[in-house]
């Protein structure tokens, strides 16, 4: 194995920075939700209020996803991330102030989840965008294996650390651990250093907001690959979560026992670290058309839940789901990278996570009461066809299908800079791409 080619991304100082500025920043949201739950448990004892403040945040993020596209499209995408990481930072050690302090009110707590979710929507369309502007394109899908790999393993850490901060030393110090763990990813994508993408008359012309969405619907709308997966992905995150989100405890509760349910979802999450360690050695042609095949995988875990929710079953489930899981997102972040214009990048990933996130609250809403009406088994083992459906819907697009992956990609030329000289510079291209 070649493997000064699988992680040549390494080499790049400002790939290093922001795969280390998104793991400390996953880490430290990994705990916050345990923390947050249980000080909203300790504050009412109400899971309305719990679901409430949870809410929020997300209809907030869903709201202002398509401005953070915009802003990261507009100005340069490290300096957004460090903006927003610093906001990020700024609402969380207010919310761990106010539960530490006792003065922590519902009313306040959703004040500061919104803020929370807006911060997010600003940041997550120029962290994802981001690789393709400092990673040579032949590099591409090692990097973003190596990125989904230090994220995943941050949110393993993150949730065993949320859960021994909250029994030792309370919530409210779960909290401030993910304020500083902002702050510190801050710190971290300064030193990103990218330039501003676009040419050079986008400030003379001084766009507004909605001329840059309809850009940005433009390059959206006319991929057909793109919005088939976008709509697939709508009814597919829909059923997914509010099967194994919501009505995966109930099962557990019955049969395997919360302890064990814990165990299948860390299992999950182990499988999307063997993922992003397969996908960092693939060289697959129609990259896309195997990842979205690969997600059929999380109906298995969704028939398991309904037909054998047994401990190995449901861990054997869980493991194939996250490894099927993973390769999707890594082809599909490769993909958008390679086929989207860079300039307009983020504003198609932000219409690609409002239409993929869009459905998901319905999903949760609406699994309690399905579950009532035809069963918790009769709704999971919907949720896993829908799931199919979704794929098969996916796959029925010639072009999902037909979309090539450039396994050897010609060179990413650098201003002053011949091509057989880029070729042997390597990531050194991204290297002076990236300093101010």
């Amino acid at each position: 194995m070649d493997w000064s080619r699988t992680f040549a991304p390494l080499r790049n100082r400002a790939f290093r920075y922001l795969v280390a500025g998104r793991t400390v920043s996953v880490l430290g949201n990994a705990v916050a939700p345990i923390a947050l739950a249980f000080a909203v448990l300790d504050l009412t004892g109400s899971a309305r209020d719990l679901g409430l403040v949870v809410g929020v945040r997300s209809l907030a993020n869903v709201l202002f996803l398509l401005i953070g596209g915009v802003i990261a499209d507009r100005l340069p995408r490290h300096l957004v991330m460090v903006g927003a990481s610093l906001l990020a930072a700024g609402t969380q050690a207010a919310v761990a102030a106010t539960v530490l302090t006792g003065t922590a009110t519902i009313p306040l707590l959703l004040g500061l989840s919104a803020l929370n979710g807006i911060t997010a929507a600003l940041a997550q369309p120029a962290t994802a965008a981001v690789i393709g502007q400092i990673v040579p394109e032949e590099s591409r899908q090692q990097a973003n294996a190596i990125n989904r790999l230090g994220f995943t393993t941050a949110a393993i850490f993150g949730a065993s650390l949320g859960g021994l901060l909250v029994a030792a030393v309370g919530p409210g110090w779960g909290l401030a651990v993910d304020a500083a763990a902002f702050a510190a990813a801050a710190g971290l994508f300064a030193m990103v250093r990218v330039p501003r993408v676009g040419s050079a008359d986008r400030s003379r012309s001084a766009p507004t907001l909605f001329r840059e969405l309809r850009e940005g619907w433009v390059e959206f709308s006319s991929r057909t690959w793109l919005w088939a997966v976008v709509l697939g992905f709508c009814l597919l995150n829909a059923a997914y979560v509010g099967g194994v989100n919501v009505l995966g405890p109930v099962i557990a509760d019955e049969s395997i026992g919360r302890a064990g349910w814990g165990l299948v979802l860390a299992v999950k999450t182990a499988g999307m670290v063997v993922g992003a360690l397969v996908a960092l050695r693939l060289r697959i042609r129609r990259f896309l058309l195997f990842g979205v095949a690969c997600m059929a995988g999380p109906a298995l875990l969704l028939g398991g839940l309904a037909l054998a929710p047994y401990l190995v079953v449901l861990t054997v489930a869980a493991f194939l789901t996250g490894l099927a899981m993973e390769q999707f997102g890594i082809a599909w972040e490769t993909t958008m990278q390679e086929h989207v214009p860079a300039d307009k990048l983020a504003r198609v990933y932000s219409y690609d996570m409002l239409g993929s996130f869009l459905a998901i609250p319905i999903g949760q809403v609406a699994a309690g009461p399905l579950a009532e009406a035809l069963g918790t088994r009769g709704t999971l083992l919907g949720a896993s066809a829908l799931v199919l459906a979704a794929v098969l819907g996916m796959l029925a697009s010639r072009d999902v299908r037909r979309l090539e992956h450039r396994l050897d990609p010609p060179p990413t030329p650098v201003a002053g800079v011949p091509v057989a000289a880029a070729t042997a510079a390597g990531t050194d291209q991204a290297e002076a791409l990236s300093k101010p």
